[in-house]
């Protein structure tokens, strides 16, 4: 990849360091955390590397304030790995009063230590912000002409050209956001997420906690999760499917702390049930909803490529789901909104509803494809929309299926709804 891809990260990092002392950027290894932040940082530290983090240990024991006194905004990555640097950035903000001091980095959840130092002494002089793979708009592939932000209008046409085929989106499900595939030639992009995932099993679970973790063991979860993307599937779903698919069984207590330290280092983001106001009293399902950060990652678990996808759509459809929560999550964060999946004990299923911070929302079926599948969606769409208890919340600011082909993105003249390729879609 040549030169520096502008993020939509860039623009959230620029408005929170106006507003507080420090920001906290936190994702997976290799999404861009370091390199957004340099393009704003006026002086680093690279604890990554040992020398440096020795040194800077040592300066920070010996005297905090030279430690701290490069020039602002001063970036640190992989923070968590010094413990006491938390306090430190603390007390040094609230000596100098002043906004837009530190860019704290990391690809993994602090340790016990600095995690208690975070929880119990941030309010007010920290801001966090969480970095994902790329969007296909970050990366170019889309071309931007629908935007999020104005849906929340509800504009009353639309008309714009997708060029993304069912193939291109194959190979970009495969490939991933990673900055470094993108511009890469095809084999060598998608050989980035197998690379990843063999360091996320190898290496990475151990660094995390300091706990040794068979790699064929993690391997193995990660394909029984990879299959159960997009479900609420339980571990004893997976422990089940661990059963029917590999020799050796974990325990319950074992997955559950496997996952738990993929979450550490943002490999799994699980999505959050929607809870709204409804006209009857129906039973809305709570689980979390599993999903990988990254769609690639899923792929290369299984160790599925592009025509893998092709020869088998219905598979493909939970890869690109992933695919379009990814983007969804990251769009949602520029409009200050979170992204949110509904299931209730009827089965009525929605597969992401974007909610922002002023109460409005959006709920959005993610397709393939086809009009049959698209009137799938949009009867799901209606469904849901016509059981929203509309005195005691806001109706749906707009009613969206969200596909991977499609020669156009348009309004639906019988009923409002957006039809929108993905290859269109921005923030």
């Amino acid at each position: 990849m040549e030169g520096y891809i502008h993020r939509i990260m860039d623009g959230l990092l620029a408005k929170k360091l106006q507003a507080k002392g420090a920001v906290v950027i936190e994702g997976p290894k290799w999404c861009g955390k370091t390199t957004t932040a340099e393009e704003i940082a006026a002086s680093k530290v690279l604890l990554a590397r040992t020398d440096m983090k020795e040194q800077f240990n040592s300066l920070l024991e010996i005297d905090t304030d030279a430690a701290l006194s490069g020039e602002t905004p001063m970036l640190i990555d992989e923070w968590q790995t010094v413990p006491k640097l938390w306090d430190a950035v603390r007390y040094t903000i609230d000596h100098r009063r002043k906004m837009g001091q530190f860019i704290l980095t990391g690809s993994a959840v602090p340790d016990k230590e600095a995690e208690m130092a975070r929880e119990h002494s941030g309010t007010g002089r920290f801001a966090w912000l969480t970095m994902r793979p790329m969007t296909l708009f970050e990366s170019g592939e889309s071309n931007g002409s629908v935007s999020l932000t104005a849906l929340f209008s509800a504009p009353g046409k639309i008309l714009e050209k997708n060029s993304l085929s069912l193939q291109d989106i194959a190979f970009l499900i495969c490939r991933g956001g990673w900055p470094m595939s993108v511009g890469l030639p095809e084999e060598a992009a998608l050989e980035q997420a197998f690379d990843y995932y063999d360091a996320v099993t190898k290496e990475d679970v151990t660094k995390a906690d300091g706990v040794k973790r068979a790699s064929e063991r993690v391997q193995r979860l990660m394909r029984a999760y990879a299959r159960h993307q997009g479900t609420q599937a339980s571990i004893a779903t997976l422990r089940e499917d661990l059963k029917n698919n590999d020799t050796a069984i974990l325990n319950d207590d074992t997955i559950a702390s496997y996952l738990e330290v993929l979450r550490k280092i943002f490999v799994v983001e699980d999505m959050p049930a929607w809870n709204p106001n409804l006209r009857s009293k129906t039973a809305i399902r709570t689980a979390d909803t599993r999903y990988f950060v990254d769609p690639s990652i899923a792929t290369a678990a299984l160790g599925l490529g592009p025509d893998d996808l092709m020869n088998d759509l219905n598979t493909m459809g939970f890869f690109f789901e992933t695919m379009c929560v990814r983007d969804l999550r990251v769009f949602a964060e520029a409009l200050n909104g979170k992204v949110y999946h509904y299931r209730d004990k009827s089965g009525l299923e929605c597969d992401a509803v974007v909610h922002l911070r002023n109460g409005q929302y959006g709920l959005i079926e993610i397709k393939l494809g086809g009009q049959s599948l698209i009137n799938d969606g949009v009867a799901t769409l209606n469904a849901l929309a016509g059981r929203i208890d509309t005195s005691r919340m806001k109706a749906p600011a707009f009613l969206m299926v969200l596909t991977a082909t499609g020669e156009f993105a348009y309004r639906r003249p019988e009923d409002g709804v957006y039809v929108v390729p993905i290859g269109c879609l921005r923030p």
